[in-house]
């Protein structure tokens, strides 16, 4: 395409915005309003994706060793361990690691349990990481029936509870953003066919003496993209800067309970690129869907 074929597309599909003022102000907005929530609830999920897999990654399977296991029943536990499928490394915490690690944890009161150093009652165990954190539950209930193994604990009850959280938080989102944005496509389409109606003759005579599809459609394609862009300025602004006062206000105090949120930086850059895109696409996809039919004389 020439370009100064492309700069008559642009100019007519900038035209095209003021010819219908007060849809394209309710389209803008709607796709404005619409891109806000979408970035609260991109936030939120980033966030909770980021939490959530911090917590998945930290989960394990503590396999406890019989304390009447011998070197070489231990030996056989561990080859049998090696080969459960699903499980993607093994540690041994011999039970003078584990009493040192329990001290440790407790920081200033670990020396209550220092009395324990003499007669140590921890048993030895192989810590399981798994392939993925939902074969968790699995691998436990596979490795429980082996010989030798005193228990076996994995947050039961805890990690169940996680995993289901997590997936409806996920589905939820994923519906509430799908339904904005059809509700933006929706509106941004109706605002094209009203240009489209309007110059539906001149459309016609353009097909009659030869135009193509493409040089018809492209006014109204830069015309739904700038539309959903303008939309997604606003957005970007108020969610980012929001979510800046937050990051400042609050991360201290979610790093205290062991929770850290996604970078300012980082959020600000992924949540401008994703709105700004998300705007542009809804607003493509708006004017290709309204254009289509008005295309056949």
């Amino acid at each position: 395409m020439k370009l100064r074929t492309l700069g008559r597309h642009g100019k007519e599909g900038i035209k095209n915005l003021g010819r219908n003022g007060w849809m394209t102000f309710a389209s803008i907005s709607a796709v404005t309003v619409a891109l806000i929530l979408v970035g609260l609830f991109l936030s939120v999920m980033l966030n909770l994706n980021k939490i959530a897999s911090e917590i998945e990654n930290n989960v394990e399977v503590r396999v406890y060793v019989d304390r009447t296991a011998s070197q070489a029943d231990q030996q056989q536990l561990k080859e049998k361990l090696e080969k459960v499928k699903d499980v993607k490394s093994i540690n041994y915490q011999s039970r003078k690691e584990g009493l040192n690690n329990l001290i440790d944890s407790m920081g200033d009161d670990g020396d209550v349990f220092a009395s324990l150093k003499k007669e140590n009652p921890l048993p030895d165990a192989f810590i399981l990481k798994t392939e993925k954190p939902k074969q968790t539950l699995t691998v436990a209930n596979t490795v429980k029936r082996y010989p030798h193994v005193s228990e076996v604990r994995y947050g039961k009850g805890t990690v169940e509870k996680l995993f289901k959280f997590v997936d409806i938080a996920r589905n939820i989102g994923v519906v509430l953003i799908i339904g904005l944005l059809f509700t933006s496509i929706f509106l941004i389409a109706n605002t094209i066919k009203l240009t489209i109606v309007a110059r539906r003759k001149e459309i016609e005579i353009m097909k009659l003496v030869g135009a193509t599809n493409s040089f018809v459609r492209w006014p109204y394609f830069i015309e739904g993209l700038l539309l959903g862009v303008l939309g997604s300025i606003i957005p970007i602004v108020l969610v980012t800067l929001g979510y800046r006062e937050i990051y400042l206000r609050f991360s201290g105090k979610f790093e205290s309970f062991f929770i850290e949120l996604v970078p300012y930086n980082t959020m600000s850059f992924y949540l401008s690129l994703l709105l700004l895109l998300i705007g542009a696409v809804i607003g493509v996809w708006g004017s290709v869907s309204s254009v289509r039919k008005f295309l056949k004389v």
